[in-house]
């Protein structure tokens, strides 16, 4: 029922602030609730399989001092979470959250992407650290983003 609630209202919010504040929209639930597209239970899906990952690997998790970036995908989520300071900055100079909602899409696009590409659990050495870091920032990232936005996030979906 928890996850109901903050799932719903997610959505409702997310539906509302991700829409530029100068144009209309049509309120469809259908839309909002969507695993798929430009909602809050997609993000929050992304946020909540960064979390099963870590909960799999069942200790605890250092990030290592350095990263070894080899696969297209890997690249693709690590350049669009170094953008996290530029989306929050540019909120605050347009007052838009949909500029932030719109980054926070396309990072959760990122790392599903990733998700699908690199096997993460299954890798070994410095890929493995690698892609538990990109796990753990994208993690943060959303999170912090969604919680900018009044989002709260659920460990489970």
């Amino acid at each position: 029922e928890e996850i109901a609630r903050i799932i719903g209202c997610g959505a409702v919010k997310y539906a509302e602030l991700s829409q530029n504040r100068m144009t209309d929209y049509k309120f469809a639930w259908d839309r909002m609730l969507s695993l798929q597209g430009n909602t809050a239970p997609y993000l929050i899906n992304a946020y909540v399989r960064t979390r099963a990952i870590f909960r799999k690997l069942g200790e605890d998790f250092a990030m290592p001092a350095a990263l070894q970036i080899t696969e297209d995908a890997e690249r693709g989520l690590a350049m669009k979470l170094a953008q996290f300071a530029e989306a929050t900055h540019d909120i605050l100079i347009d007052h838009r959250p949909n500029t932030l909602a719109t980054y926070l899409f396309e990072l959760a696009d990122c790392y599903h992407s990733f998700y699908e590409a690199c096997h993460v659990l299954n890798s070994t050495g410095i890929t493995r650290d690698t892609r538990l870091t990109l796990c753990q920032a994208t993690s943060r990232v959303l999170k912090q983003g969604l919680n900018l936005l009044g989002i709260q996030t659920t460990e489970r979906m």
